[in-house]
């Protein structure tokens, strides 16, 4: 099976929101950049591309700058946040701590519904979008590479080969909820079950000479972190005052979160191992971002 893709390297982001979720900080949720991606496609449409489709998107990190300052001898991190104008009486006004953080990420989009012949013009008008006009995970666009379409065999290693060599070196994020799953399946609860493997283990030992030891570990190998990937209805769908949107239901949500690991692209051998889809499962209220080898 071939998949067609629009590959958008090292885009640079300048802060971005960095709180993924009311109780987690980093990188951006999932829900940023599927839905940054799904905003630049309905911009697109609106440009004469109307069959156009983004149906998955992958996010590989080059580079993450969180804004944070330790100082000498202070035992945890503080925001570092942005300076407001003065108000009238000269004081500074009153304002809510927003983690941010500078990023370095490629976007690689599986899409549909794009003629040959209208290739150069939608790379055109991406370029255009993302420059004069939109954010990405709340963040301000600075600068980014040639974006570019490619076309992959997926039984066809030296296509893949050729996808990894140009995202190199970068980590992609995937998802791991299969380690929440292995954890709950033991009794843990969820919110034990995600402690568990981000969880450093510091432990000691003395050797022959009585000179001690002193070793650091997690549960499994791996650059495994908590993300945000949607998110759960906590209420009926209905009307509430002054929503955004008066024509749709609206529905109080609450976010969800798992386990991801960010992973060396030169570890990839499938691209669905790093692309991200919509989901709704409706029954359970659940608004996710998943990835279907899970």
């Amino acid at each position: 099976m071939i998949k067609t893709l629009l590959i958008i390297p090292h885009i640079e982001v300048h802060n971005a929101n960095a709180l993924s979720s009311p109780f987690t900080i980093g990188f951006p949720a999932m829900t940023a950049w599927l839905g940054a991606t799904h905003a630049l496609q309905r911009k697109l449409n609106s440009d004469g591309f109307e069959d156009l489709k983004f149906n998955a998107i992958g996010v590989v990190s080059h580079e993450a700058d969180l804004q944070v300052h330790k100082g000498i001898g202070d035992y945890v991190n503080s925001i570092v946040g942005t300076s407001n104008p003065v108000d009238k009486d000269g004081k500074r006004p009153a304002f809510i701590e927003e983690a941010r953080i500078h990023l370095d990420v490629s976007l690689v989009i599986e899409y549909s519904g794009l003629h040959k012949r209208e290739e150069d013009r939608c790379l055109e008008r991406v370029v255009h979008h993302l420059k004069s006009r939109m954010k990405m995970a709340g963040g301000d666009i600075f600068k980014l590479g040639k974006a570019y379409f490619q076309k992959l065999e997926e039984d066809d290693e030296a296509d893949i080969a050729k996808i990894r060599r140009k995202l190199m070196p970068g980590y992609a994020i995937v998802e791991r909820r299969d380690l929440m799953k292995e954890s709950m399946e033991r009794g843990l609860d969820a919110m034990d079950a995600l402690l568990e493997y981000v969880t450093i283990e510091h432990s000691c030992e003395k050797d022959d000479e009585d000179k001690v030891l002193w070793t650091s570990k997690r549960k499994t190998a791996g650059w495994i972190v908590p993300i945000a990937t949607g998110f759960q209805g906590i209420s009926a769908l209905g009307k509430a005052k002054n929503q955004r949107d008066a024509d749709k239901p609206h529905r109080f949500a609450e976010s969800l979160v798992t386990l991801g690991e960010f992973k060396m692209v030169y570890k990839i051998e499938s691209l669905d191992e790093i692309l991200w889809n919509y989901s709704f499962d409706e029954e359970n209220a659940l608004y996710l971002c998943e990835q279907h080898n899970n």
